[in-house]
């Protein structure tokens, strides 16, 4: 198999849009800033498209060591990249209750008035640990606030697959920032990520530890926002069914060994 990473995302807020990047720092959470950011109501729950598919229509910039938000017909918001301090609140990310350093109040304040609920901003420190579920990546596997696992990872020939079966069905093709992965690889046959077990890219080394859940988050254009519905869940539903883990597309990775990765990285299996 020749394979080659083709982009890397990463996703400093969660559920806000990402940014597209040559080369990322692979740390043990996953690829440096991703998801240390998350919007949260006032009980700490994390905000998700799922409810508020409006967090699409947000974009996000990184600019030296500040995060810049910028929306429709808003201002742009600048804050410090990394929380220095903060009131410590305590947030959830589906059953992981953690640690976390409330932003600043102008940040809630612009992201409520914009998404249309109350809301405020939550980052993950340094000092917080939380770890992905044992069951899947062994243990002391470190997260962010991602929805479970350090990195999700698909490529470009399972997305293919999927638009040949939407095109099919005469839909129309969906480009792969419905999956909101952070890497994207070309090369080798659809689906064959099911079978990588050890995958080495760059400097880092990754082990895929579970396929990827899908929801409705599919069906959202990540650049209106407008919820489209059914597809890619209705298609997907009709052949990447699993038992456990539902409607699949990508892989969950963690992250065996930190390092440096680029586009153009070659793809080498190692297990």
């Amino acid at each position: 198999m020749a394979a080659a990473v083709s982009a890397l995302n990463v996703y400093p807020v969660k559920g806000l849009k990402g940014i597209a990047l040559g080369d990322a720092l692979v740390t043990p959470r996953g690829l440096e800033h991703d998801r240390r950011w998350m919007v949260v109501d006032g009980a700490g729950l994390f905000a998700s498209q799922r409810e508020h598919p409006r967090m699409a229509t947000v974009w996000t910039e990184i600019e030296a060591d500040v995060l810049v938000l910028s929306a429709p017909d808003r201002d742009p918001l600048e804050i410090p990249l990394a929380a220095a301090s903060g009131e410590p609140i305590r947030v959830r990310v589906w059953q992981s209750d953690c640690e976390a350093l409330a932003g600043p109040p102008r940040a809630d304040a612009w992201l409520s008035e914009y998404l249309g609920f109350p809301c405020r901003l939550a980052y993950m420190p340094d000092s917080t640990r939380r770890e992905s579920n044992p069951r899947y990546a062994g243990g002391g596997r470190l997260v962010s606030f991602a929805d479970g696992y350090a990195c999700l990872a698909t490529t470009e020939a399972s997305l293919a697959d999927l638009n040949a079966r939407l095109a099919a069905k005469g839909r129309p093709a969906l480009p792969m920032n419905r999956f909101r992965p952070n890497v994207v690889i070309a090369g080798g046959a659809a689906y064959e990520e099911d079978r990588w077990r050890e995958i080495a890219i760059g400097e880092a080394v990754f082990r895929a530890v579970k396929p990827c859940g899908r929801c409705q988050v599919t069906t959202t254009d990540q650049a209106t926002g407008e919820v489209l519905g059914p597809e890619p869940l209705a298609t997907l539903a009709t052949y990447r069914e699993h038992v456990e883990f539902g409607v699949t597309f990508g892989m969950n990775w963690v992250v065996e060994r930190p390092g440096r990765i680029r586009v153009g990285d070659a793809v080498r299996v190692l297990e």
